[in-house]
């Protein structure tokens, strides 16, 4: 079993998108069983708040449901939890440091580190292009299906 959380500021826009993605892609590999697949916040800002209205568009229009999400903060004890933990950006990258600065079993990682094009996700809270944050997330995620 390989269990991966996605990191992102407030858990309501790239990482719920990463994590809906990745368990779309894994149920169309025929490969659900395999993992687990949950996302959490660095702040405490959107606790319990649902996708945000344009994510959830968004995955909707590639018929991809988010129903019942809430967003959560991410918490000491998911290090050992997860085998992956894997962040949007540079600073989600430092919290994630911060929480757990040793990392021992190198699990912290970005998403986009996956790819053949190394960068950042597109933020879509301060772009509004969720269009850009798609395809960063879909590339990213389809990369990191392919090395598990």
């Amino acid at each position: 079993m390989i269990k991966i959380l996605f990191i992102c500021h407030g858990s309501i826009c790239r990482s719920p998108m990463a994590r809906y993605v990745m368990m779309d892609l894994v149920k169309k590999a025929g490969r659900e069983e395999e993992f687990v697949i949950d996302s959490a916040a660095t702040s405490a800002e959107e606790l319990g708040n649902p996708v945000y209205p344009p994510a959830r568009s968004k995955l909707k229009e590639h018929g991809i449901d988010c129903s019942g999400y809430a967003a959560r903060r991410m918490r000491a004890d998911d290090y050992e939890k997860y085998d992956l933990i894997i962040g949007m950006d540079s600073e989600n990258m430092y919290y994630m440091k911060r929480m757990w600065p040793e990392d021992p079993k190198g699990k912290l990682k970005l998403l986009m580190d996956y790819t053949p094009r190394p960068r950042e996700v597109s933020d879509p809270w301060y772009t509004r292009d969720f269009e850009a944050t798609w395809q960063d997330v879909s590339e990213g995620c389809s990369c990191l299906l392919e090395t598990l």
